[in-house]
């Protein structure tokens, strides 16, 4: 009896412990939280394609900054705000050598702080810059002070957040959807039957715990029964 016992028993523990490690995974998503950076087309964000440091916007483009947490650029949360340039820098004039940029700068949501950190409200900025000028300039003219690392990441814009760059935290994700939020991405059709799959495979893992768990009972039960009538005989 102790031998079918142990038998059993070492049948379902990797069954178990499968189905733990299926449950852990669809409990948590990985993301980075960093400033992503962004050029308003229209009334559309687009996620650039070079970096602040490299890219020099001409005047009367509209650039955005945003900090949240996101998986990659696919699924990054765009600035909530697309006021056209107009806007931002109507009352900034023009001068000779210079060139204006509009800049919005959000700051997201609490959600997206690091731990003991509030966001301040989202702001938008017209610098007024040399015509050379690439955006990390123009950002640094009006949102001063910033922070970037040893490759050259943006970290910090106003001092916000005061620690941190581009780290890697784990978040709730029980829809088995993006934790970026409000993000910017294409939403692919097959998003939701994603969805669904995930879905439906935490829905059967305790099903399936718990018809084993039965069988082993029946299993371990008969077993006594068996074991009694041997005695009697």
């Amino acid at each position: 009896m102790n031998r079918l016992r142990a038998l059993v028993l070492a049948v379902l523990a990797p069954l178990t412990a499968s189905l733990l490690l299926q449950g852990a995974g669809t409990a948590q998503a990985a993301g980075y939280r960093y400033w992503s950076y962004w050029e308003l087309d229209g009334r559309q964000w687009v996620y650039a394609t070079q970096g602040p440091a490299s890219l020099r916007p001409e005047d009367g483009a509209v650039q955005g900054f945003r900090f949240s947490v996101s998986e990659n650029s696919a699924d990054a949360a765009t600035p909530r705000a697309t006021e056209p340039f107009a806007e931002i820098c109507g009352g900034t004039p023009e001068r000779d050598g210079r060139k204006r940029i509009a800049l919005v700068v959000d700051f997201g949501t609490v959600q997206d702080a690091p731990e003991g950190e509030t966001p301040p409200k989202a702001r938008a900025f017209c610098a007024s810059v040399a015509e050379d000028a690439s955006a990390a300039d123009a950002l640094a003219a009006v949102a001063a002070p910033l922070r970037y690392d040893s490759s050259a990441l943006l970290c910090a814009v106003e001092g916000y957040p005061r620690t941190g760059c581009g780290e890697q935290v784990s978040v709730p994700d029980p829809s088995g959807g993006s934790s970026g939020g409000d993000a910017s991405g294409d939403g692919a059709p097959g998003a939701d039957a994603a969805a669904e799959d995930s879905a439906g495979d935490v829905s059967a893992g305790p099903s399936l715990g718990l018809w084993a768990g039965a069988g082993a009972v029946l299993l371990l039960g008969g077993a006594a029964v068996w074991q009694a009538r041997r005695r009697r005989g």
